[in-house]
């Protein structure tokens, strides 16, 4: 440091003007915007260049003040500058690594900025030359791919990181930054394999590497053959899978545990002095709610995982010893290098810190457990478009496990039983559950939970029908995998044939009003065709016989609701009109459901009127069933059993466009070099040299 400011000092004493000084890098870069070759007067220029310590908001301010015509008239000097930068990242002096790097970082942020509506070709052009465009930017990569590998500076690693997810985000929309096509063609992702394969790097880089990954696989990811999907998803080694886990764990991790900080603070409770620890992640509405901004990026990672690999299922499904209370004895840690997930951040060690919080009933947790405590967070407040992605997201993800044959094993397992504690919105008519009167229960019951959960709250005049078709469809499916295989889940299925029956009563109540935005007759054959599944398959997997016997009792009980949707759309299906074909499917589908309706209904009255009793209790109404199952007569019905298998392209695609171009706004508006201290790097390295 004293180098530089003796540098400064002589640029004082020989300066002339009256005008107020500038920094000698300033005017370098002033030579540099001139249209004469800088080297003419000191063909030293650029050695001196990359000593100085970077003028990032001089040079953005500069490029950004210069339209495209201005900037081709310096073009050879822009180009010769670009040239520089990547010539300077292979000097052994550090130095002038950590300035080039934040100069290219300068140069890809400016000349955008100025130049939304030029081609990419064009902004090749004024960046490098198009002629010369391939070569620089395979050393480019070459030498960030170096720098990444290397045993170099942990600071130099994060800031390579830095540059791509600059580079990758300076345009909104990523499909549209042609200069990554030479990233397609000179990859960096055994870089960013090598950085979460190893426990220091991932400690330090994860977060970077990992959200730089999820955006490389949605560039032009429709429109054809990208390397880094290619790539990941024939990705089997085992300590990168598990890296990637964890990395992603560790973000939903942390989000969950401040979220339950801040809940408790504003209950008054113990952890109110860690309000510090929230910041600006939770805004308290008018309903006093705790509305939190979700983490997109470590999502849309996390997605791309389950979706493109089948491998990534275990790490999904790895159970690990969690950090356990003083009062009991402590769980064995496996012999392995790797932090166990659900535990402690990968980059450090706190078994021994008493003041994280611990959760006392919970022994042992996975990245899945930690991703439905997330979604159950994430999910509550769906009002705004923001939150409504991120849930949509969330039942995105889950859709893919819940059809993933090794995904449903695990959560089927009954020898691997888990007590999750999901977070559950604050409603009048009932009390909080406790946590300590969570059961232990196979994975698919907190699932399943989770969706319950969800029906029930979002009943609303914004209703999110997109969401709660994806709840319906995958219950179905986890109900279709317990068919086929025969599972009987010890489930409190009342709990979830109740939610359906008053999501039913919640379409009919407000069928003007939803039908103008809506088919709810979609959603409303999805529900009836779940109570089909019950009826038709519910011996093959309900838990014990008194399970089906319920099942009839809450069709019989809850039987108006089922009557008035079968008025309702056989009104629709016999007038003309566009719900005449969809309300005809509805008719169709509840023809066993008013069946038991109309068996059971005589049957029950005239065992009251036999036995002089005006209402019957439930017992007594079960009783009825059970002696009067072998004069019912159902219809089979085909392909209850069946369901469509999820697919991104064509019917996502939109949704995921308008997501990576969210993500990318805000890793630009995040990735600024300054939260990397120029003087901090400048200390480092200069101790070093």
């Amino acid at each position: 440091m004293a180098q530089i400011e003796k540098k400064a000092g002589l640029l004082r004493r020989t300066s002339s003007s009256k005008k107020p000084l500038k920094e000698k890098v300033v005017l370098m870069y002033d030579e540099i915007f001139a249209k004469e070759d800088p080297t003419k007067n000191n063909p030293r220029f650029w050695d001196e260049l990359f000593l100085m310590k970077v003028n990032l908001e001089y040079l953005e301010g500069k490029l950004e003040s210069l339209d495209g015509d201005e900037v081709m008239k310096i073009k050879d000097n822009i180009n010769s500058l670009f040239h520089h930068c990547v010539q300077a990242l292979g000097e052994e002096h550090q130095i002038k690594v950590v300035n080039a790097l934040q100069t290219l970082c300068a140069l890809f942020r400016g000349v955008h900025q100025k130049n939304k509506s030029a081609t990419g070709f064009d902004i090749i052009n004024m960046l490098m030359g198009f002629d010369k465009a391939e070569l620089r930017m395979k050393e480019l990569m070459e030498s960030l791919d170096s720098l990444l590998c290397g045993d170099g500076s942990e600071s130099l690693k994060s800031l390579c990181l830095k540059l791509l997810l600059c580079l990758v985000t300076v345009t909104d929309n990523i499909s549209q930054n042609t200069i990554l096509e030479y990233v397609m063609i000179n990859s960096i992702f055994e870089a960013i394999l090598r950085i979460l394969s190893d426990v220091s790097s991932r400690a330090q880089h994860g977060y970077d590497a990992v959200v730089l990954l999820a955006l490389l696989v949605n560039y032009r990811k429709y429109e054809s053959v990208n390397p880094y999907i290619v790539k990941l998803s024939i990705v089997d080694d085992e300590p990168t899978l598990d890296g990637m886990g964890m990395v992603i764990h560790h973000a939903l991790t942390e989000y969950n545990r401040q979220y339950k900080d801040k809940e408790e603070e504003n209950q008054g409770g113990f952890f109110s002095t860690l309000s510090s620890m929230v910041g600006s992640m939770f805004i308290a509405d008018a309903d006093e709610k705790l509305s939190v901004q979700t983490n997109e990026a470590i999502l849309l990672a996390l997605y791309e995982a389950v979706h493109l690999n089948r491998n990534f299922i275990t790490v999904l499904a790895q159970s690990h010893p969690e950090i356990e209370m003083a009062t009991t004895p402590a769980t064995p840690v496996p012999a392995s290098p790797t932090t166990p997930l659900g535990t402690t951040p990968p980059s450090l060690d706190m078994m021994n810190n008493p003041e994280l919080p611990l959760d006392p009933n919970l022994q042992t947790s996975n990245l899945l457990i930690t991703f439905l405590k997330y979604s159950s967070i994430v999910m509550q407040d769906t009002k705004d478009e923001h939150r409504l992605n991120s849930a949509r997201l969330c039942l995105i993800i889950l859709t893919c496990i819940a059809e993933d044959q090794y995904a449903d094993a695990f959560l089927h397992d009954d020898n691997m039983n888990f007590r999750v504690n999901l977070h559950r919105m604050p409603m009048r008519h009932r009390k909080k559950a406790a946590d300590k009167s969570i059961p232990s229960r196979p994975l698919v019951c907190a699932v399943l939970d989770l969706m319950v959960e969800f029906i029930i709250t979002h009943m609303m005049k914004e209703f999110p029908m997109d969401l709660y078709v994806r709840c319906v469809q995958i219950i179905h499916k986890l109900i279709c995998y317990q068919k086929k295989c025969r599972i009987r889940m010890h489930y409190t299925w009342r709990e979830l044939w109740s939610a359906l029956i008053n999501l039913l009563k919640f379409l009919l109540s407000n069928e003007t009003i939803l039908l103008a935005k809506h088919n709810i007759f979609q959603l409303a054959l999805q529900v009836v065709n779940l109570f089909n599944m019950f009826i038709t398959y519910g011996d093959t997997f309900l838990p014990t016989p008194s399970s089906y016997d319920e099942l009839y009792y809450e069709i019989i009980r809850m039987h108006q609701v089922f009557e008035n949707l079968y008025c309702m759309v056989l009104r629709v299906s016999t007038n003309a009109g566009q719900w005449k074909e969809p309300a005809s499917k509805v008719t169709h589908a509840l023809v066993n459901v008013r069946a038991i309706i109309n068996h059971f209904n005589p049957k029950i009255e005239s065992y009251a009127a036999v036995n002089h009793i005006s209402q019957l209790s439930e017992d007594q109404v079960l009783e009825v069933v059970r002696s009067n199952y072998d004069t019912l007569t159902l219809k089979l019905q085909d392909g209850l059993d069946q369901f469509e298998r999820y697919s991104e392209q064509p019917r996502e695609a939109g949704f995921f466009k308008e997501l990576v171009r969210s993500i990318s706004l805000n890793v630009r508006k995040n990735v600024s070099l300054s939260t990397m201290s120029q003087d901090v790097l400048l200390k480092e390295f200069s101790s070093i040299s």
